[in-house]
Formats: structure tokens, C-alpha cells, sequence
């Protein structure tokens, strides 16, 4: 049974994983067996995640390119083409946040948040597509939020782009699942990361993520780690277009 959830052999692109969720996700899947690829924009920063995960002794391997970017995309896949590194398992991970009333918000930073956290899943998630059809196999994993379901002020952009990424999770498992691909999403609750930061030292803002979640806590980015690993492993063959939340029961209470 345990061999269900065995990434050995497997090859894992994470966008967005020299920090945050998507670095916690990329350790999983290394724990699993996996090799990761990590991906940023920050070359110090990625050379440094791979650093670390190389000195625990996994195999990691650096694509630095703009998720934003669709040549960067597909350079950046002939690249790996060429070293012959075959993407197996995609998470889209990559993301940013951005809080202003809609009456106040500019449409320059409504796009960038789309652009950055739905329209990247599509850019990426084709190109790898392209590569898991013509073998007949593949896992790719959006990453979607409780705001998929429910909006908050203040975040429209990133509420509309996670509500997305829940129907595009959807449409690619509608398209690809024929050819043998399975693409799920996985929804984080109210998570302990960098971005989050300023919302966990606000007094209110943390009162009220206790009392809305029936946990009475935040999240850990390493509790995405087990959802993870199955919906990037055998375990998950048969599941497809799904989204699954790991939110401390927040989107299962009014």
C-alpha cells in the first residue's frame, strides 16, 4: 500500500518554491522520492532553497523563469528538454496578494494579480500538458484557496483568479484526462507563511481566523504536504478535477 504514494522516479516542477507553500511542497515531494524542480525569480534565493534541499539529501534541480512570461515558459521547458528532464508531476504554485477596495483599485494591478495567479497556471500548466499527453501520463495540481468558494473585501483580484483556478482545474481534467492526466487543485485555508504575515500580527484579523475555522488555528505550509503526495502519486489515478481544501473545516461551516 505504502508503494501507492512513492514518487521515485518521478519528476516534480513547482512554481513558486524557493519560499512559502510552494518550497513546503517541493520538500514533500522530495521526501516522496521525487526529484524537484524549483522555480522563482529570485536567482539568490533559488539557488539557495536548492542548496538546502540538496544538502538533505535530495535531488533538486532550478528553472528560474517569470510565470508571467510565455516565451520565459517555454524556453524554459526546451531547456529541461534538452538536459532530458521530463516533467511528470506540475504544481502551480506561484501567486501573489494585493488589497485594495475594488472603488479604489487600478486595472494595472487587478491584471498583475490574474496575470500571476490564474493565467501563469494556464501558460505553464500547456506547456507541460503538451510534454504528459504525447507519453500518456502526468499530474498537475493547481493551487486554489478558500477564496475559491468564498470572497473577502479588500482581495477581489485574488478571489476572482482563485475562483479560476477552481474551473480550470476542471476544464484541464475535462481536455486532458483521455490522454491519461489527472489535474486536481488543492484549496490552503488561512496559512502561517510570509504573505500572511501581517495578518497573523494583527489582532482581529488572527481573532477572527480562529473563530471562522473550526480548528481554531492557521495552517502549516507542511500540512499541504500529504494532500499533496497523493494527488502527485498512484493513489490518486481515478481522481480527477477535484479540489480538495485544507482549511481547518473553514469552508465546511457558515
Amino acid at each position: 500500500m505504502a508503494g501507492l504514494f512513492d514518487l521515485s522516479g518521478r519528476t516534480a516542477l513547482v512554481t513558486g518554491s524557493s519560499r512559502g507553500l510552494g518550497r513546503a511542497l517541493a520538500e514533500g515531494l522530495a521526501e516522496a522520492g521525487a526529484r524537484v524542480v524549483l522555480n522563482g525569480v529570485d536567482p539568490g534565493r533559488l539557488a539557495q532553497a536548492r542548496a538546502e534541499l540538496q544538502a538533505a539529501g535530495h535531488e533538486a534541480l532550478s528553472a528560474p523563469f517569470d510565470v508571467t512570461d510565455e516565451a520565459a515558459i517555454a524556453e524554459a521547458f526546451a531547456a529541461l528538454d534538452a538536459q532530458g528532464v521530463a516533467v511528470d508531476i506540475l504544481i502551480n504554485n506561484a501567486g501573489i496578494q494585493f488589497r485594495k477596495p475594488m472603488l479604489d483599485l487600478d486595472s494595472a494591478d487587478w491584471r498583475r494579480v490574474i496575470e500571476t495567479n490564474l493565467t501563469s497556471a494556464f501558460l505553464v500548466g500547456r506547456e507541460a500538458a503538451r510534454r504528459m499527453v504525447s507519453r500518456g501520463q502526468g499530474k498537475i495540481v493547481n493551487i486554489a484557496s478558500v477564496t475559491s468558494e468564498r470572497a473577502r473585501v479588500s482581495i477581489a483580484p485574488y478571489t476572482v483568479a482563485k475562483g479560476g483556478i477552481k474551473m480550470l482545474t476542471k476544464s484541464m481534467a475535462a481536455e486532458w484526462g483521455e490522454a491519461g492526466l489527472q489535474v486536481n487543485a488543492i484549496g490552503p485555508g488561512y496559512m502561517l507563511t510570509d504573505m500572511n504575515q501581517a495578518l497573523v500580527n494583527d489582532p482581529v484579523f488572527d481573532a477572527w481566523v480562529k473563530d471562522r475555522t473550526p480548528q481554531r488555528r492557521w495552517g502549516r505550509p507542511d500540512e499541504l504536504q500529504g494532500t499533496a503526495i497523493y494527488l502527485c502519486s498512484a493513489a490518486s489515478n481515478y481522481v480527477n478535477g477535484q479540489v480538495i481544501y485544507v482549511d481547518g473545516g473553514m469552508t465546511a461551516v457558515l
